[in-house]
């Protein structure tokens, strides 16, 4: 704990500022450089895709099968063998939280193909790995049931360790223990959390490890053409998030004092976890979570990491970096600053090679306004869709970019309040603004079936991505509203809404492992 203390430390020093300022804006001309020269450039598109998911204590399944969770399963800490047993599983910020990456591909039929079995085997490796310790690992967006004792204790118990505040439940990883420390002197020792039915303080950002998501990533080959697709994907958010939202309700225990329950589920946000996030990190002069600005030029998204405030900022000679085998190695304290730029739609310059796509020098959009979903197929329909939707609104020169900004912007927050309710905002392929759920989810599915096919991936086949996340329209039913429905049924049953949200969420967990997708709960 010694080297902790003296990493944070030293990072929190303001003569550490200064070196790790001159550092980012060295590193900034380099990336113009390669910018200029065409360095990042690239033969195609290529996909890849991370997500998040919780765990909750289980036991093994009759006759020893596979470690399930029970009806008394609650938050449980993910043990370090998980990591240890499968390279695509790496630690988040609390110790309950994972994350699950694929390798990039192409984007074509085979690489999309090799997505979802990729997901789908690395998610089956990590759960084994998990119930060698009586472990289950969730998909979904928001852990509900409580842990032992109970969710303010849970996020809230730290310990000091010479002179270094840390969260107990928080991984020991230096630099989240800096990112902590730092946020939580700028909120003067306490991270609000304010939402419909919960006003609580909290003495760490941890609540933030409240939250889980998917974050597909779409490879632009053409570096000078990424602003005109980025600026597209801000306008995608609204409706897309609409259609995926799954965070309803915050841990049961925290809700002591509704006085109407059913009032609370009408209020309730769709997507919590968009405010969670905001809220658990928001505390430096300008917030670093929210929705970016349009892009003129690429350059321009190493300007914006430039500009963004400082927060624990590291130097790459106080850890292992590699030795400059990797090309990130170039700006790695630029790449440090980006993993602290947390708008919702971010750039990525670098990653790993792609065959018939390009090498590691690249620039790719991360899409990050999407809550983990309850099933593989349905993580891999939204990747599908956002990358297919993005890719063809582009090449069919769609004017959705003339969307204005704000417009954009209250179309995202809405859809995060109200989901397939909210006054979402959109440019038919006339020009013409509409607000018309119908016309706009009809465009939303046309578009990514035509970019998918400009990708080369035949109508069957893009169908069966795309056909479950399409039921959630046709319906009216997302995962969020199936939550909504299940506890107000509770309520109607004259369940207490604490012993709902449980009830609901220990039926979400059984029925994401049991069935292909959320289609099968409509």
């Amino acid at each position: 704990m010694t080297d902790l203390a003296d990493l944070v430390a030293r990072s929190l020093d303001p003569a550490t500022r200064e070196t790790f300022d001159s550092r980012v804006r060295e590193q900034t001309d380099f990336l113009y450089q390669q910018f200029e020269t065409g360095a990042l450039d690239n033969d195609g598109f290529a996909i890849g895709l991370e997500m998040e998911v919780y765990a909750v204590a289980g036991e093994p399944g009759s006759g020893g099968g596979p470690v399930l969770p029970t009806e008394q399963s609650r938050l449980h800490q993910i043990p370090g063998s998980i990591f240890e047993d499968t390279d695509a599983v790496s630690k988040e910020l609390g110790l309950h939280n994972a994350e699950i990456n694929t390798d990039p591909n192409t984007f074509d039929s085979a690489g999309l193909d090799a997505q979802s079995t990729a997901i789908e085997m690395e998610t089956a490796k990590a759960r084994a790995a998990a119930g060698e310790e009586n472990c289950a690992l969730v998909l979904d967006a928001m852990w509900t049931i409580p842990p032992d004792p109970a969710t303010v204790e849970y996020l809230s118990a730290t310990t000091d360790i010479d002179g270094v505040r840390l969260a107990t439940n928080m991984r020991t990883d230096p630099r989240y223990v800096a990112i902590d420390n730092d946020l939580l002197e700028r909120a003067d020792g306490s991270i609000e959390l304010s939402v419909p039915g919960v006003e609580q303080s909290f003495p760490s950002i941890l609540v933030e490890s409240l939250a889980t998501s998917i974050q597909p990533h779409l490879q632009i080959p053409q570096s000078a053409a990424f602003p005109e697709y980025y600026n597209v994907a801000i306008r995608t958010m609204g409706p897309l998030v609409a259609l995926a939202s799954n965070s309803p309700f915050l841990p049961a225990d925290l809700y002591t004092d509704v006085d109407d329950p059913f009032e609370l589920i009408e209020r309730t946000h769709h997507e919590l976890r968009i405010a969670v996030f905001e809220q658990s990190v928001n505390v430096t002069e300008n917030p670093k979570v929210r929705v970016p600005e349009d892009l003129d030029t690429v350059t321009e998204v190493v300007d914006r990491v430039r500009e963004d405030d400082v927060v624990a900022p590291f130097l790459s000679d106080w850890l292992d970096t590699g030795g400059g085998a990797e090309y990130t190695d170039n700006y790695w304290e630029f790449e440090h600053k980006r993993g602290t730029y947390w708008r919702w739609v971010r750039c990525v310059i670098g990653g790993d090679p792609v065959e018939g796509a390009g090498d590691e020098r690249s620039v790719r959009i991360e899409y990050r306004p999407l809550p983990t979903q309850p099933t593989v197929p349905d993580v891999v329909g939204l990747q599908a869709l956002t990358a297919g939707l993005i890719r063809g609104l582009v090449a069919a020169e769609h004017p959705l970019a003339d969307l204005p900004w704000h417009a954009a912007e209250s179309s995202f927050y809405a859809a995060a309040r109200d989901g397939l309710d909210a006054d979402l905002a959109w440019l038919t392929a006339d020009g013409e603004r509409t607000t018309d759920p119908d016309e706009i989810f009809a465009e939303i599915f046309e578009y990514a079936e035509y970019g998918l096919d400009v990708q080369g991936i035949d109508e069957r086949t893009a169908a069966s991505y795309l056909d479950p996340i399409r039921t959630r329209w046709r319906t009216g039913r997302t995962p969020s509203g199936w939550k909504k429905a299940r506890v107000r049924e509770h309520l109607h049953d004259g369940i207490d809404l604490p012993t709902a949200i449980e009830r609901m969420q220990r039926e979400y967990i059984r029925r994401s492992r049991e069935t292909e997708s959320f289609a099968e709960w409509i």
